[in-house]
């Protein structure tokens, strides 16, 4: 088997050499097709998440290297333990990552990703970034119908965080609902694709990049600034006549979260999805005074999964921009997209 481990927090990932590993039990091995490039797998890279004012959340905690990172899989079955049912060789699926203990409250009742002992791929198991990957058990592979594998990967994590943060703002009726779309890179872009299947929208679209903001323009959002201008906030609510319904974070930077909430309306949400980093300071009373709400959105769980794969085979779902690399650019690509050079999802193909 070929990968790419991370074998030192910081350092460079390398090509390794070894043994393909053999399905057991409920396990399934997937020869790797796509895996998309995300930008939590750079946070894995550094080994911490950036909590604000000097704090941080050490990563290397729990987790033995050398650990082959991805966590945005597709591919093909090419064996599977004897317990293993519903699958045959040659099924081309797509897999999903946010695997718990299967054993705690949180997994019984489906919220996988939530568990506090999980064990998900690319993240505490081996993962994507090499030619094969070992899946527990078939009910975490998904059919893809007939879009392309690469786009098929990104569904993974930029498809599934971003269904699972729309589905916490959209309307319970028909009436559109204004809102803001903060940072327009993977995530952000497939919510774009995404956000007609899952309600009535008028969509505000912000970056400070104007290359993703030209992108978005071309994927359908017809009202875009540039989140770097001055009045920024007074842009947006001049647009929807006082500020949006609800917002959506993908960035989760101190600056990205400050201009959603300062952009929210009477009433307004705000749902941070981005892990980028750092403290949001607001002043209190304006929570009560204008009835704000604040929540976070992470990934999202086997169910939503499974819902999301439905409207994709269905053709309900827009095309996510995907750039195809191949695995032997893994480093590259880290590079590339941690220097903000990459618009839309890079996918690497081994």
């Amino acid at each position: 088997m070929i990968s790419y481990p991370l074998a030192a927090f910081g350092q460079p990932l390398v090509r390794r050499e070894g043994a393909l590993p053999e399905p057991r039990g409920s396990e399934v091995l997937l020869r790797v097709f796509a895996c998309g490039v995300c930008h939590s797998d750079l946070h894995m890279h550094d080994g911490y998440f950036d909590l604000g004012n000097g704090r941080r959340i050490d990563l290397a905690k729990g987790r033995e290297l050398p650990l082959i990172l991805g966590h945005e899989i597709a591919g093909e079955v090419v064996a599977y333990g004897s317990d293993a049912v519903g699958i045959a060789v040659g099924d081309r699926r797509v897999v999903y990552p946010w695997v718990g203990c299967g054993v705690c409250a949180l997994c019984a009742r489906g919220d996988e990703h939530q568990c506090a002992r999980p064990q998900q791929l690319g993240v505490n198991v081996s993962g994507g970034f090499a030619d094969h990957v070992l899946v527990p058990h078939p009910r975490y592979l998904f059919d893809y119908g007939s879009v392309s594998t690469s786009l098929a990967a990104t569904y993974a994590c930029s498809g599934l965080t971003a269904y699972s943060a729309l589905r916490k703002v959209a309307p319970s009726d028909d009436a559109p609902r204004s809102l803001l779309l903060v940072g327009l890179g993977g995530v952000g872009l497939a919510a774009v694709s995404l956000v007609q299947a899952v309600g009535s929208f008028e969509i505000v679209g912000a970056d400070v990049d104007d290359a993703r903001l030209t992108v978005a323009r071309e994927c359908g959002v017809t009202e875009t600034v540039n989140a770097q201008v001055p009045d920024a906030e007074k842009i947006v609510k001049r647009w929807t006549g006082g500020g949006v319904a609800a917002a959506v974070d993908f960035v989760g930077s101190e600056r990205s979260a400050s201009f959603a909430f300062n952009s929210l309306a009477v009433g307004g949400t705000l749902v941070v999805v981005g892990l980028f980093g750092g403290a949001l300071n607001i002043p209190l009373p304006l929570l009560p005074l204008k009835q704000l709400s604040i929540c976070g959105s992470y990934v999202g769980s086997l169910q939503e999964m499974s819902a999301l794969m439905l409207l994709v085979r269905s053709g309900q779902v827009a095309a996510l921009p995907v750039t195809e690399r191949p695995l032997t650019e893994v480093q590259q690509s880290f590079d590339d997209l941690r220097a903000g050079r990459v618009v839309g999802r890079v996918v690497l193909r081994p």
